[in-house]
């Protein structure tokens, strides 16, 4: 049963060793997703479900002690998802997706040992039916399930975004933050799949299975942090 959610960017540049000279720029995006780990902390859950964007389809299964690093960003950083363990007992020699290192990062810095924690990948192409199921399983183990949802919105609202302006991510943005900060998971379950490839939004198939997770669930929102800097949408929120 999900009694609790977070919802964070994901971008590298949210650690403050990648975002160098222009860290204090995401200062208030940090301090939001520092708060939505509380709310999870505070829903004192059985497991910790971290689901954040792939390049794969996926679902792809991350377990506990799975690395992650920011080396590709020229930063000498390495993480791990959850409490560090032995890897080679888990059977896996795949690293972190970077949506889901900086969800470890995340963790790391709030100091998370409140539950176990796993790492779920999901990429553009999964369907918003299968994002769905995707969440219907996580949510039907047993226990109380807290998710960390990781992924961004329009990656299009200006001239020098990576995705160039499109005059259609702004309203789009605007609906996934209105459905995230209301805890709204049919308007989550309804977003343009086409259309969010299409405005490089990487939040779209993680913030589906959340969606998929809470069912009828009967948990509030809050809208933490919305906005646009470098041109991408970046939405925090906390369901509890």
């Amino acid at each position: 049963m999900l009694v609790a959610a977070a919802v964070c960017p994901c971008p590298p540049l949210l650690v403050p060793e990648v975002a160098a000279g222009a860290a204090p720029e995401l200062d208030a995006a940090r301090a939001a997703c520092t708060d939505t780990l509380g709310v999870l902390a505070a829903a004192r859950p059985d497991r910790l479900v971290v689901v954040g964007p792939a390049d794969e389809p996926g679902p792809e299964s991350y377990p506990q002690g799975t690395p992650g690093t920011f080396r590709g960003f020229g930063v000498d950083l390495d993480v791990r998802l959850g409490a560090d363990h032995d890897l080679e007992s888990e059977g896996t020699g795949r690293g972190l997706p970077y949506g889901l290192a900086v969800g470890a990062w995340l963790l790391a810095r709030s100091g998370w040992a409140d539950a176990p924690v796993e790492g779920v990948g999901v990429g553009e192409a999964l369907s918003a039916e299968r994002c769905a199921a995707v969440g219907r399983d996580i949510a039907a183990r047993p226990g109380r399930l807290a998710l960390l949802v990781l992924g961004d919105a329009s990656a299009c609202r200006t001239l020098k975004a990576p995705g160039y302006l499109d005059e259609r991510a702004a309203p789009f943005d605007a609906e996934a933050a209105r459905a995230l900060g209301a805890a709204d998971s049919a308007a989550l379950a309804a977003l343009d799949v086409t259309l969010a490839r299409e405005l490089k939004a990487s939040g779209r198939a993680p913030w589906q299975v959340l969606a998929g997770a809470a069912g009828d669930a009967a948990l509030a929102g809050t809208l933490l942090y919305e906005d646009a800097p470098y041109g991408v949408g970046y939405i925090a929120a906390a369901w509890s």
